[in-house]
């Protein structure tokens, strides 16, 4: 079976000459892990996916991880993480985005990021495509970090970011909040949801990726909160701030971006520890459905404040 790999628009790549039916012989794992080493996004268009081998192919990656909410997930498949748009639930997950509804709208996120572990990355494939809008965004975070200039990069290498839970947008400090307006059940608090609630966690601004050596800058608007003592670098608030904003910035930029619309038998496979992703929404009453596949993280990234 011989790959072939078509660059995405910006960020990662098509590969092409995969079929998900076929055993996956040594070699051919080597060569997938080591495309998602280099380019952190894979999309494989036209597959024939069963929870099966979605699960099958997502651990040539690595060990799977379970999702914490058991709701979430599929009842003879627990790997499997289901993204449905329920019209009972969209309530809780709608909000108003310059007078547009939109229901699960995400900002640009690394999961499990205010856990100080990310996971290693995770796979999404198609189950039912939105009729509109519905596209996920990928964000490559390492090219996002080459393209800063050199007296920047030698900054951020004195710093550590913080990154605080929160379930309402409106608090987190770094999403664009203009023209928004929360719904009126929108989560108050992680308890709502089931989640705990996680106290603050450093990061430095660049992380080294552990299985490739390449440098990512750790900037990602959701929960962004603060510079650890800017001070040692020479910083005052105010200056760590504007630097904060001009690296959320940075990131927004289009060139580090990759926005995938969803059509039958897609799959997207990405490396959390390098690329950040996010979701337009939907309109309400749109039938949606994803599958994710988890691939946990070996490695702790950042570090727990002490709560108290």
């Amino acid at each position: 079976m011989a790959l072939e790999t078509i660059p995405l628009d910006n960020v990662g790549v098509e590969v092409r000459g995969f079929d998900i039916r076929e055993p996956v012989t040594g070699d051919l794992r080597d060569e997938l892990v080591n495309l998602w080493n280099e380019h952190a996004i894979l999309l494989f268009r036209g597959q024939e996916v069963t929870p099966e081998n979605q699960i099958a192919f997502s651990r040539i990656f690595g060990e799977l991880e379970m999702h914490p909410l058991k709701a979430t997930t599929s009842l003879d498949y627990p790997e499997l993480f289901m993204l449905v748009n329920e019209p009972e639930k969209e309530k809780y997950m709608a909000a108003s985005y310059n007078g547009q509804t939109l229901v699960n709208r995400l900002d640009w996120h690394m999961d499990l990021h205010y856990t100080g572990k990310p996971n290693r990355g995770a796979l999404l494939r198609s189950v039912v495509c939105a009729e509109q809008d519905g596209l996920t965004g990928f964000g490559d975070l390492a090219m996002a970090y080459e393209a800063l200039d050199e007296e920047t990069r030698a900054l951020l290498e004195k710093l550590e970011v913080v990154y605080s839970f929160s379930m309402q947008r409106r608090h987190m400090r770094y999403v664009d909040l203009d023209g928004y307006e929360p719904g009126p059940c929108s989560p108050r608090k992680p308890a709502d949801v089931g989640f705990p609630n996680f106290p603050d966690v450093a990061y430095p601004a660049v992380v080294t990726h552990p299985v490739t050596g390449r440098k990512v800058l750790e900037i990602v608007e959701q929960f962004l909160d603060r510079i650890v003592s800017p001070h040692k670098a020479g910083l005052c608030n105010d200056e760590s701030i504007e630097l904060l904003e001009r690296l959320v910035a940075h990131t927004r930029k289009p060139e580090f971006h990759y926005f995938h619309l969803w059509e039958p038998g897609d799959m997207v496979l990405w490396d959390n520890w390098r690329a950040m992703h996010c979701a337009t929404g939907v309109p309400p009453g749109t039938q949606r459905v994803i599958h994710r596949t988890t691939i946990a993280g070996d490695a702790t990234l950042g570090r727990v404040l002490d709560a108290g």
